[in-house]
């Protein structure tokens, strides 16, 4: 009986309102126990989930770090060739914007004053966003606002920065689990033989080109599209009984539709840049491990850093932060490279590909947000979320 009692006092408590805040204005406002539990709940879990994530691979981040004196070796001009390499991964996505927004999916939405978006305006949302999706768990739902956000306060309509970011990530996705794909001809062919890393910048030139004729091809063949949707419904089906491969090819062009009605008349040059995006990422990696004289298939260092941006998208940790390093380096290792020589050039990679754009972004946000205040620009509308 008391425990029903105390029971009843719970719920009691849960549904009685408290009085603990106030508005704009100063009129109280309602909120109770339940509502903060909603509120902050979720947010909460995603907090424990990222402390549980970081102690777990903390370890390996510490030994990672730990062999940082060795970059002390490394020639001033390596530096200069991964920083470009970066920087071309990111004028790329700086490039895809450009196209995305360039007609929007509805002309008929867009304002006369709206007209394309101009490079320093998408480097700063994309740089701004980046940085943000480094640092907070979820990342890129957070890095998606913020690059919303500067995008509509630079003139763009909110519905178009919308249909136009979700198009971005549907094709750089894509892009990404195409790699695997096309990585399967080159390691049961065999060449180019292990000392030939140095190739590696020319098979991503390759694989480039190849990636945008399948692009192209999926994004104007709807027959291919819808081959490929129930090959791998099939697949899929094995394990997930409700998923049919007639579902999974809807859903599949329900997806190539968004992505080429974003992309209209510039389909060939939208999908050049994310396949640029991620090649030049690629080759920064390649660049890093040539750096310290390692010997690897430029096939199997493709398949480990298609893997570890895979690892990048798991919400537990910032930007995936310590899976990426662990998986990079176990992979790296297993595909025949030293532990020494894995261990340093993924530090020397991530260094430039993943800690160098925080304070980059950082500043880019500072600037816009100092820019803002000058001009006196009225707010902007909150985005939708893309």
């Amino acid at each position: 009986m008391t425990a029903c009692r105390g029971c009843a006092a719970l719920s009691s408590s849960l549904a009685t309102p408290m009085q603990h805040w106030a508005d704009a204005a100063g009129e109280p406002v309602t909120i109770s126990f339940g509502d903060l539990v909603r509120r902050w709940g979720g947010r909460t879990v995603g907090l424990a989930l990222t402390g549980i994530g970081l102690y777990v691979v903390a370890p390996s981040l510490l030994t990672l770090f730990g062999s940082w004196p060795q970059l002390r070796d490394v020639e001033p001009w390596w530096f200069a060739i991964l920083v470009g390499l970066v920087f071309c991964s990111a004028a790329s996505i700086w490039w895809l914007t450009r196209l995305a927004l360039a007609t929007g999916t509805d002309d008929s939405e867009r304002p006369p004053s709206a007209g394309q978006v101009s490079w320093g305006k998408a480097a700063t949302a994309h740089l701004a966003g980046n940085a943000a999706g480094k640092l907070v768990p979820g990342g890129p739902a957070t890095a998606a606002v913020i690059q919303a956000r500067v995008l509509i306060r630079a003139g763009q309509p909110a519905a178009a920065v919308a249909s136009a970011l979700t198009a971005m990530g549907l094709l750089t996705t894509g892009v990404l689990l195409l790699l695997p794909v096309l990585t399967i001809p080159a390691l049961i062919i065999g060449p180019p033989p292990a000392r030939q890393l140095q190739l590696g910048l020319l098979v991503s030139l390759i694989l480039a080109v190849a990636i945008v004729a399948l692009g192209v091809t999926t994004l104007t063949w709807t027959r291919f599209v819808v081959a490929v949707g129930r090959a791998g419904g099939h697949a899929i089906h094995i394990a997930k009984h409700d998923i049919t491969p007639d579902s999974a090819a809807t859903a599949l062009v329900a997806a190539r539709d968004r992505v080429a009605a974003a992309f209209t008349r510039r389909w060939c040059r939208a999908v050049t840049a994310a396949a640029a995006n991620r090649m030049f990422d690629y080759a920064a990696l390649v660049a890093a491990l040539v750096v310290f004289g390692a010997h690897a298939r430029p096939a199997e260092v493709l398949l480990a850093y298609a893997v570890a941006q895979a690892l990048a998208l798991v919400p537990i940790t910032p930007g995936g932060l310590g899976f990426v390093e662990s998986g990079l380096t176990t992979l790296l290792v297993l595909i025949g490279i030293s532990a020494d020589q894995a261990v340093v050039s993924t530090l020397l990679y991530r260094l430039v590909s993943f800690w160098l754009p925080i304070p980059i972004g950082a500043l880019a946000w500072a600037g816009w947000r100092i820019n803002l205040h000058r001009t006196g620009l009225p707010p902007a509308p909150p985005p939708s979320k893309p």
